[in-house]
């Protein structure tokens, strides 16, 4: 994964330059703001053709025209991401997320664009919908989706613990069978770890996006010597407390997002979709687990929590969009099919290791698989934010 670093982006914020002065308008019950990344005088640059919008649903749109040194967009709020799009490179087809904004100040944060943060103003008060029962059925789901993630972040606590344990023991076979039944856990709900910017680089870096004299911590390095070099060294086992101790970080913060009933259903969406790119962009390509080739029981558990979140939104989404809906559900049974016939009860994880020679012949019809869920399942954000 690319740092999240909005919170410590060295980047100075800058005008929206190339951006319309007006507020956006709104087309589809949500504003629309188009964010291009494109060079700009010889520099990376994320153009917003809006700086505002009116308070209540925003749909920003973003494409890569030509630059190579940018590939995230997030909308930042203080130090939280309310909704970001990854792997954005030139060539490919633009992407979206939405999000329902109060009135207030906002950044666009683009990772390693000539200016990095660039403001976005949201003006007036989200207005209230009225009461209905597609508005209490999503209600009733984030308040689920909540009470799904504070499980998972449960078993990961427990799991990172016997991790831990295995590692103190300097048991090798040990820590690598723990080490893999351990991430599902994090990967189901890696986009809520991700919207804690300070967090999730520290838990699950790879070490291609570790910044120069930057400490490489979290899963990755712990998997390097796990699997690479099968050793355990005090270093190793400083990993594991480091990670015990930001796994409980995250179960506070969760726990603290639950009570507020921070989530709303747009950000279950952009999640849902957003773990589909998660799985392109690193899982299909082999980069997640180098060392341990244990990237399809990442690939399964990203694809868990994406239905998880839609299963939440679904019965409010059944009557929003019926068809839609149906599409989706049907895609994810393929894809869930497709996925079984990897299943291997004696491999590590259950699943088979995705070798060079697997990922060879399997990488484009894995790819082609998750893209034809991923169209239908990225039009569900501004469905369920503009109801």
């Amino acid at each position: 994964m690319t740092a999240c670093g909005g919170a410590s982006s060295s980047g100075t914020a800058g005008g929206a330059t190339g951006s319309n002065g007006a507020a956006a308008s709104v087309s589809n019950g949500a504003a629309q703001v188009a964010i291009s990344v494109e060079k700009v005088d010889g520099e990376d640059q994320c153009v917003p053709n809006f700086s505002s919008a009116p308070a209540g649903p925003v749909t920003f749109t973003v494409s890569n025209k030509d630059s190579s040194g940018v590939s995230e967009v997030e909308l930042l709020s203080d130090k939280r991401i309310l909704g970001e799009r990854e792997n954005v490179i030139p060539g490919l087809k633009a992407v979206s997320f939405t999000v329902t904004l109060n009135g207030g100040s906002y950044q666009i944060y683009c990772p390693g664009a000539g200016t990095e943060s660039k403001p976005f103003t949201v003006t007036g008060g989200a207005t209230a919908g009225a009461a209905s029962s597609i508005t209490d059925q999503l209600k009733a789901g984030t308040e689920g989706y909540a009470k799904y993630v504070a499980g998972q972040v449960d078993s990961l606590v427990l799991a990172v613990a016997d991790l831990k344990t295995s590692v103190d023991a300097g048991d090798v076979a040990a820590s690598q069978k723990a080490y893999a039944a351990a991430r599902p856990f994090f990967e189901r709900i890696e986009p809520v770890a991700e919207s804690f910017p300070d967090l999730d680089p520290v838990l699950d870096l790879r070490v291609a996006d570790v910044e120069p004299g930057a400490t490489w911590t979290g899963f990755h390095p712990l998997e390097k010597d796990l699997f690479e070099s099968k050793a355990i060294t005090e270093g190793t086992k400083v990993l594991a407390a480091g990670i015990v101790t930001n796994v409980g970080t995250l179960k506070t913060l969760t726990d603290e997002l639950a009570a507020a009933d921070g989530y709303k259903p747009e950000e279950l969406a952009n999640g849902a979709s957003g773990l589909l790119e998660e799985i392109q962009s690193s899982k299909i390509t082999g980069e997640e687990e180098a060392y341990s080739n244990l990237d399809l029981v990442d690939f399964v558990a990203n694809i868990e929590g994406s239905q998880q979140a839609f299963e939440y939104l679904k019965p409010a989404l059944t009557q929003i969009d019926h068809a839609l809906t149906t599409q989706i559900s049907t895609q994810f049974d393929t894809v869930n099919k497709a996925l079984a016939t990897y299943v291997d009860p004696d491999a590590l994880g259950g699943y088979k290791p995705y070798t060079a020679e697997l990922k060879a012949s399997e990488a484009t019809a894995l790819t082609q698989l998750i893209q034809s869920l991923q169209a239908p399942l990225a039009k569900i954000a501004e469905k369920v934010a503009t109801v």
